[in-house]
């Protein structure tokens, strides 16, 4: 890795780096999604923005790029931010109110030049979401996406307009302390090692259900 790259910093025993079958890059062993973040530190303009930089070079069916990201900073935006944060359902309130940045994630669904249905649409705006996760992994910050809120609340929040639609809401912040988190349940995914179904189940070679061998 270059001298620019500051990954997650996780210890070889680290129970969220990835043990693969294959080798990959740490990057990817090294990117996982917490629930415990540090409520004290702030995520840098500059860093923010390379954030987006990366998803603004993702694949694009025609370059359409699809996707667009509407920022809320707790520090700046408070009454936004919290906002956003009633407007999540389940147990993600409790958690999600110590990341420094909500990030809402919106599709267009129908291409610019004609306004006809896009469907690649979320499949392009999914892989912009990757770059920038993985970016997000290289400056050693953290990502949550979640899907748990009101959708038409957050859209109505952040004035998203048709034809777009909202698809996840992203957390991103430092990760922080397992033990901040008031729910036990959560504590206990944090220290749980990750899993993944092995590649026989979703690669197949020449025809379906036949393993690459």
């Amino acid at each position: 890795m270059s001298g620019d790259v500051a990954i997650q910093d996780l210890t070889p025993q680290h129970p969220k780096i990835a043990s693969p079958d294959h080798e990959v890059l740490d990057l990817i062993r090294n990117r996982w999604s917490p629930r415990a973040f540090d409520g004290s530190r702030d995520v840098p303009r500059d860093e923010l923005l390379r954030l987006f930089e990366a998803a603004r070079w993702a694949p694009s069916s025609g370059n359409e790029q699809p996707w667009r990201f509407i920022v809320v900073e707790r520090g700046r935006s408070p009454e936004t931010f919290a906002a956003l944060l009633a407007a999540m359902t389940g147990r993600n309130p409790i958690w999600a109110a110590a990341v420094p940045v909500l990030t809402l994630v919106a599709v267009r669904t129908t291409w610019e030049k004609n306004q006809t249905p896009n469907r690649h649409a979320w499949y392009d705006a999914g892989q912009a979401s990757a770059f920038l996760v993985i970016q997000a992994t290289a400056l050693g910050l953290s990502v949550r996406q979640l899907e748990g809120f009101d959708h038409a609340r957050a859209a109505e929040i952040c004035e998203v307009p048709a034809p777009f639609e909202t698809a996840v809401m992203m957390a991103i912040g430092y990760a922080g302390d397992p033990d901040s988190l008031a729910v036990d349940v959560h504590r206990e995914a944090e220290r749980k090692p990750r899993s993944r179904r092995p590649l026989s189940e979703f690669v197949f070679e020449g025809r379906w259900l036949t393993p690459l061998a």
